[in-house]
């Protein structure tokens, strides 16, 4: 059976509590601008015009994400593989949502608004290594979601971390997916090939 009404929905689950639906906040407080500086990571969901959906992981030192006011996160754009995914929906549609994690908490913090991307000299003078263009937020949203989902994984336990070789290399992966013909990129010329651009 198919649950395609939110009546149908709602009637398998218990109303959300009190405190879930008052933690969501239309701003960053100073608990969610702490858990931004500490981040050195963070996932950028966006849809497109067709919608069709992206999920980009981002990635820099702890506060390479900066919340120069309680409204604002200012993202700088680091080099990738060009296919642009999140910036294009961004133009097209001006909606993102963000989930920030900070290795070792199990809490992550969601963040909703609108975006632009700006070419604007001083926000890109706010980042040590002048990117080629910022993602700049409006917040609509910001909460710090439960611990649960980090818990039952144990992201951070590194015991439970599977070694590198539990898979193939990209090169090979790729290398199956698309059908090339030269040799797989073996791992560490991938690494010497990315260590420009980190």
């Amino acid at each position: 059976m198919t649950i395609d009404t939110l009546e149908a929905l709602r009637a398998l689950y218990p109303p959300a509590k009190e405190r879930s639906l008052r933690k969501q906040l239309d701003a960053l407080d100073p608990h969610c601008r702490r858990f931004v500086a500490l981040s050195p990571f963070v996932v950028l969901a966006s849809r497109g015009a067709d919608g069709t959906m992206d999920a980009s992981p981002r990635g820099g030192d702890p506060g390479f994400v900066l919340a120069p006011d309680a409204q604002t996160l200012l993202l700088p754009d680091a080099t990738g593989n060009n296919r642009l995914d999140t910036l294009e929906n961004i133009v097209a549609t001006g909606s993102l949502g963000l989930l920030f994690m900070v290795p070792g908490v199990d809490e992550t913090l969601r963040v909703n608004g609108t975006a632009r991307l700006t070419v604007d000299p001083a926000r890109l003078a706010l980042f040590a290594r002048a990117p080629r263009l910022v993602i700049e937020v409006t917040v609509r949203e910001a909460y710090l979601h439960c611990a649960k989902a980090l818990m039952r994984s144990k992201l951070w336990d590194a015991t439970r971390q599977a070694p590198r070789s539990a898979l193939p290399t990209m090169g090979e992966m790729l290398k199956d997916q698309i059908g090339d013909a030269a040799p797989a990129e073996t791992q560490a010329q991938m690494l010497a090939r990315y260590a420009a651009d980190l």
